[in-house]
């Protein structure tokens, strides 16, 4: 959906209230104040599980600025990645009609960057957010939650306690 599409105005975030990424997104792809802008995009596009059409509306352009380099290391990866395992909750809406193909292409978008940004990535939290696309993609929930949500520590805590047996 192009930013100056009038439909941004009424869509709901995460907190179910009318919220407009435009301006954060847009301070993403301008280098102006890209940390807030993230931080932001976070807070408002999910809580506590929830999303809603912002949030939805949001991926295309999250999985563009990822694909142009301007995922903020992990932010776009490990957002995406949340956005969309939230969506298959009951209580969060489905995808309108109008969206899904522009959703669907975003998915495409971000495993590519993904995949990508795996054959140079070091830095473990981008490693991980970057996995997560690919396990999403792939449909495999629980290695996306693994690799996104947990870091290596948490991970092997979980092993060495038997909780995987």
């Amino acid at each position: 959906m192009d930013l100056l599409d009038e439909r941004w105005l009424g869509l709901l975030g995460g907190y179910r209230l009318p919220y407009d990424p435009r301006p954060a997104l847009k301070a993403i792809d301008d280098d102006q104040g890209a940390e807030a802008a993230w931080s932001e995009l976070w807070e408002e596009l999910h809580h506590q599980g929830d999303v809603d059409v912002a949030s939805y509306a949001a991926v295309p352009w999250i999985a563009r600025l990822a694909a142009d380099g301007k995922a903020g290391g992990w932010n776009a990866y490990a957002l995406a990645a949340t956005i969309e395992q939230s969506r298959v909750h009951d209580r969060n809406p489905p995808i309108p009609d109008w969206l899904s193909a522009d959703y669907a292409q975003a998915w495409e978008t971000l495993l590519a960057a993904a995949l990508d940004l795996l054959r140079v990535a070091e830095d473990p939290t981008v490693v991980g957010s970057a996995l997560a696309v690919v396990a999403v993609r792939k449909r495999l929930p629980v290695l996306a939650r693994l690799a996104g949500e947990f870091n290596e520590a948490e991970r092997q805590k979980i092993f060495d306690h038997g909780v995987w047996v």
